[in-house]
């Protein structure tokens, strides 16, 4: 190979060098704004999963008092997403319902799986530390979804919950007449 051939050998690598630099400035630039879509995507879909949210508290928060009424519970108030803090911690409850004796501890999901359950349960195990005006009150829970996975409410019934799920247009409580709930 001679002198004159090498340097345009060298010069045609660096052109190809210089083809896959410009190559990758484009992917890159294509990549940052694939993340900004996924970005504005992701925030658009927690914001919905937000309002889900919320829809499903509205719909079972005024039939709280009738359906606890139907259980030998009068409810007297019925809160939705009420907060305490203490030592760092934090504790949200998606509709508290309370009389002088009882406070029912309403956990609403859209689709309510047995993990659900199970952070619900923490909840209840909790709920006095964080709110000691209602110490003297016998804490029992719900969970409720509108769509409840396979499972899920089996296990919520075994651990002492109430389980609210949708029939129709309206919500009822699903555990038999004879069901006694775990107090806290």
């Amino acid at each position: 190979m001679t002198q004159q051939e090498l340097e345009k050998a060298i010069q045609e690598v660096w052109t190809l060098f210089k083809e896959t630099d410009e190559r990758f400035k484009k992917t890159d630039k294509k990549i940052d704004r694939m993340s900004a879509k996924v970005e504005e995507v992701s925030r658009s879909v927690a914001a919905l999963i937000g309002k889900w949210g919320k829809f499903v508290e509205g719909l079972i928060a005024p039939g709280a008092v009738a359906m606890f009424k139907e259980r030998g519970i009068e409810v007297e108030k019925v809160f939705q997403r009420v907060k305490a803090q203490k030592d760092g911690e934090g504790i949200e409850i998606d509709i508290l319902a309370i009389n002088k004796e009882y406070a029912v501890l309403i956990e609403a999901k859209s689709t309510l799986s047995i993990e659900d359950v199970k952070e619900h349960m923490k909840r209840l195990k909790s709920f006095k530390a964080f709110f000691p005006e209602y110490s003297d009150r016998k804490v029992v829970g719900a969970v409720a979804g509108i769509v409840i996975e396979e499972g899920a409410d089996r296990f919520a019934y075994r651990q002492g919950l109430f389980v609210i799920g949708q029939t129709g247009e309206t919500v009822k409580i699903l555990n038999d007449k004879t069901f006694k709930p775990k107090i806290w």
